[in-house]
């Protein structure tokens, strides 16, 4: 056996010790009475099926919430007998069997027998102690290669949250455990963390949705580490941990949904359009709290804490040991109504905003930045608009990774709200995404990683190789993020996200006047006048209206679409069947995984030229409000300007910025000084 590591020296010879002494564990079953009853029903009383249940949320209870909820309740109420029947359940559902391997959760399996070793110390036999080592080690070694890189959510939450909470528990009893701890460290200080704020700063992380999908189990693992060992492991990637509970906050639309969840905004594949009880929405909650527990002090988490207290807890039954273990009804709650009301992802390439704190708040997301790894999808330039539901959305449905819908449509440009611009000799790679097909061309943004060091599916393994192949990653940036209350700014220049035999340049500007307003210019100039260009905007319904003025109208929401230029412009609604056509081809999904964009709005200039600016102007309000009067564009020498009620917009042409008559002053739209762009960016050479 090797040394223990000098950071996790102070791991207690005692059990429990993951979650904190018996004690401690005991005295939050006092402070969190409803939450421990609640859990308690989960491990005393519920199977992980049962079909007599009415209520479909609870019929259903996942092994990995059955098994700690079981383990938990078994410590807190000394109940000998129970904690030998979770040991004995530990043992048959995973201990005894063979480990995964793969692209699976086989660390999951690591973490929740280390709980249940834990928790339930004294039930295990010598014998099943030592087949619990070797089914650890057994896990270890059949996926030591497997999630190579932090810029994927696996590393963290298939992997090593599993490797670590397995340490942390066996630590002076198996002899792998500090060596594996060990190991752990290295590669966070040298690998992990690195990357981590590459693509992180700012509490966004790159690849999107998938956010949800593991930063509760890594950040379980270190929230253990401190109470077990005293090892700040969120010391090791401030930009991110610190961040990171505000960006969640900003990644979720206004107001409750199902079993008063809240649903999350989607940039790549994603899934979050229903409630599921094992997925992101309880897990994001949950996560959040962790962060709030961890910087209490800080005026920004009790913001959050507040934000907390507007849900009555975790949506699904299985997970009241998530509330249990990390709901701290004594962290101070901030004022929320005056907290800031946008966050920049700065890494990412996100901007986040809301026109209040109130639930029935105009919500706007956007999207400009690089390429790190594969559940990114060609969406630069993408935006999102809800107010009341979704109301500019995005079209498709993650159905398979690599199958014929996900690849022509799901991840494709044409399924967001960005631009198009169609060469008809541009072929997309055979095996995008591993796909054995050739793809169909959608006018869109590049896949230019097949056969290259991405690889077919565009992934980066770490920083590392990012910098050293720069050319592939850095394919967009996000050039401007003002807040000045009334009013934000932001955008990019897209033009690296396009192959360059079509596209010159592309670059988006958004003024957002509050609460609902939103003035989009892009300028789009081609390498042949001859190809097509689309302004696109997937609805959530059919508009009404024409050309040069749509209204969408979806749960009680109401969004005005104003083309300003082109004048004259060319619209095309494609939905019913024709949705997910182009090209003569039809790309359906396999199955409906929740509402979606229901209308892609395609608008084009009507005579073809180089260089084309598109001029829209959204309004987002109750769809029985008061119609906005009709804004009014005026060509200006060197730009646009835009008249909406109470403001003028000047956008320069030919290059990026302009300026904002409002409140009585004029302002710039500037862009961000160096220092408060992407990690990328402030790197590169």
């Amino acid at each position: 056996m090797i040394d223990i590591p000098p950071r996790w020296s102070a791991v207690p010879r005692e059990h429990p010790r993951l979650l904190g002494s018996l004690d401690r564990l005991r005295e939050l079953a006092r402070q969190r009475p409803d939450a421990y009853r609640r859990m308690r029903v989960i491990a005393r009383d519920r199977g992980v099926e049962d079909a007599s249940e009415p209520d479909p949320y609870a019929r259903i209870v996942h092994r990995c919430n059955k098994l700690t909820s079981m383990a938990l309740v078994a410590a807190i109420d000394g109940d000998a007998a129970f904690a030998r029947r979770t040991v004995d359940v530990a043992l048959a559902w995973h201990v005894d069997r063979p480990p995964q391997v793969g692209h699976v959760t086989f660390g999951h399996d690591m973490a929740y027998c280390a709980l249940v070793f834990d928790l339930c110390y004294d039930a295990w036999t010598p014998d099943e102690r030592a087949r619990l080592f070797v089914y650890l080690g057994a896990c270890r070694d059949a996926n030591i290669d497997e999630e190579p890189s932090p810029f994927h959510n696996g590393w963290w939450g298939y992997k090593h949250w599993g490797f670590g909470m397995a340490a942390m528990a066996t630590l002076g009893e198996w002899e792998r455990a500090p060596a594996i701890l060990a190991q752990l460290d290295h590669d966070l200080e040298h690998v992990a963390n690195p990357s981590l704020e590459f693509c992180g700063a700012g509490g966004c992380f790159a690849e999107g949705f998938y956010t949800h999908y593991w930063t509760y189990e890594w950040l379980v693992f270190c929230a253990s580490a401190q109470l077990c060992a005293g090892v700040d492991l969120f010391a090791g990637c401030p930009s991110f941990y610190h961040e990171r509970a505000v960006a969640s906050m900003f990644e979720m639309y206004p107001g409750l949904q199902e079993r008063g969840s809240r649903r999350g905004v989607a940039f790549g594949d994603a899934g979050g359009r229903r409630f599921a009880t094992e997925r992101e929405r309880d897990k994001a909650r949950a996560a959040r709290n962790i962060l709030v527990g961890r910087y209490r002090g800080d005026a920004a988490h009790q913001a959050v804490a507040a934000y907390q207290a507007q849900s009555p807890g975790c949506g699904a039954d299985e997970n009241a040991y998530k509330d249990f273990l990390w709901d701290d009804p004594t962290v101070a709650r901030g004022d929320l109504r005056a907290f800031k009301l946008s966050h920049h992802g700065v890494a990412a390439g996100m901007v986040h905003a809301r026109s209040s704190w109130t639930d029935d708040a105009t919500y706007f997301a956007f999207k400009c930045g690089k390429r790190f790894t594969a559940h990114q999808h060609l969406d630069n330039g993408h935006f999102y608009i809800w107010h009341k539901g979704e109301l500019a959305g995005r079209g498709g449905h993650y159905v398979d990774f690599a199958g014929s819908h996900d690849v022509n449509y799901y991840i494709r440009s044409i399924a967001h709200s960005t631009i198009l611009v169609h060469d008809p000799s541009e072929r997309f790679p055979f095996l995008m995404k591993g796909m054995q097909a050739w793809p169909a061309n959608d006018g869109g943004q590049a896949w230019p990683w097949v056969g290259t060091p991405f690889r077919h599916n565009g992934a980066a393994t770490d920083k590392t190789l990012w910098l050293k192949h720069r050319e592939l990653g850095d394919i967009a940036d996000l050039m401007a993020y003002h807040d000045a209350g009334v009013w934000l700014y932001t955008g990019g220049d897209l033009t690296r996200s396009y192959s360059a035999k079509k596209l010159k340049r592309f670059t988006r500007q958004i003024v957002y006047i509050r609460p609902g307003t939103f003035i989009v210019c892009d300028q789009v100039e081609s390498t042949d006048p001859s190809f097509r260009k689309s302004w696109v905007l997937q609805a959530a319904e059919v508009p009404s209206g024409s050309a040069p003025r749509l209204t969408v109208t979806s749960h009680g929401g109401r969004l005005t679409i104003e083309t300003l230029l082109p004048a004259d412009p060319l619209v095309t609604l494609h939905h019913g069947e024709a949705l997910y056509d182009y090209e003569g081809r039809r790309f359906t999904p396999g199955r409906d995984t929740g509402p979606c964009a229901a209308c892609r709005i395609e608008i084009s200039p009507r005579q073809p030229a180089a260089f084309d600016c598109f001029v829209h102007v959204l309004t987002a309000a109750d769809a029985d409000a008061a119609v906005a009067a009709p804004a009014r564009l005026e060509r200006r020498p060197g730009r646009v300007e835009v008249t909406v009620a109470g403001a003028v917009v000047r956008f320069d042409l030919g290059s990026f910025g302009g300026s904002i008559t409002i409140g009585g002053s004029e302002h710039a739209l500037a862009q961000l000084p160096l220092d408060q762009r992407a990690p990328a960016d402030r790197e590169r050479g």
